[in-house]
């Protein structure tokens, strides 16, 4: 079972957070890694990382930015508002 409700609405408070709510979105897709980086012409391995939790120094830096200043990213369903 998805833990993750973007219908209504999750909060994110970090690169893993993020990385693991991508990945069960792409899974309940049934869209493959390599079909990502295909259409997006990125690098094989980028999409592992991003799934992964690989923190990058300036995404984290965005989420201890937005922390510190009492905010929160919250990722939607387009249209679900």
């Amino acid at each position: 079972m998805n833990p993750w409700n973007v219908q209504s609405g999750v909060t994110i408070k970090s690169t893993q957070e993020l990385g693991n709510l991508l990945k069960e979105v792409r899974k309940s897709s049934k869209i493959t890694q390599a079909t990502i980086s295909g259409m997006a012409n990125w690098g094989g391995r980028f999409i592992g990382d991003v799934e992964n939790g690989k923190p990058t120094v300036r995404a984290q830096m965005l989420f201890d930015l937005i922390g510190w200043l009492g905010l929160e990213i919250v990722i939607r369903k387009k249209g679900s508002q």
